[in-house]
């Protein structure tokens, strides 16, 4: 029997109809097979506190465990101010500290973006890469995957409705199993 890997999804929203959670969403009806996607939402984790470490809230632990008992990690960021969002930062930072307690440490991950502007979230990615490199992650070169303009691709009811960005999606989630796979010992 072949092994199912387990795909940890979060998004860098909190809104509850952001673009980043539906494409979250979209994601989980086109995972390859073989594969499955959680979702977790950011929700709940509290503003990192250094001082909180030795004692984390349960929110914080409960998502280091959720990525630890991953096989690879799919982040959907919306793009603030040209970077990352805030929400999506602290939730990194609580996940990596203490430094020998990085839950990230070794996991493949992927990136999607949802924007309403032209470049649909690709200065966000950029910044996330060079985080995940220093946190010691293996991301996926190709394909990128940005859904500019984003509030025209959903319906009234919120379905994604851009086929050719589902294809992307679909092509980034099969290149994330393969990537874990090649990295699994």
């Amino acid at each position: 029997m072949d092994r199912i890997f387990k795909i940890l999804g979060f998004a860098g929203s909190l809104r509850k109809n952001s673009f980043n959670r539906a494409l979250l969403r979209v994601a989980q009806g086109l995972v390859p097979q073989g594969a499955s996607l959680e979702i977790f939402d950011l929700e709940g984790i509290p503003l990192y506190n250094q001082e909180l470490e030795e004692n984390m809230p349960q929110r914080v632990k409960d998502f280091k465990n959720s990525i630890r008992n991953s096989d690879a990690i799919l982040v959907a960021t919306p793009e603030y101010n040209r970077s990352i969002p805030g929400v999506l930062k602290n939730a990194i930072d609580w996940a990596s500290r203490p430094p020998q307690d990085n839950s990230f440490t070794g996991k493949p991950v992927a990136l999607i973006s949802a924007s309403t502007g032209m470049l649909g979230g690709a200065m966000a990615q950029y910044h996330l890469r060079q985080t995940f490199v220093f946190l010691n992650m293996y991301p996926i070169n190709r394909p990128e995957v940005y859904i500019s303009f984003a509030h025209q691709k959903f319906d009234a009811a919120g379905n994604f409705t851009d086929e050719k960005g589902k294809q992307f999606i679909h092509e980034l989630l099969q290149a994330l199993v393969d990537w874990t796979k090649r990295l699994a010992p």
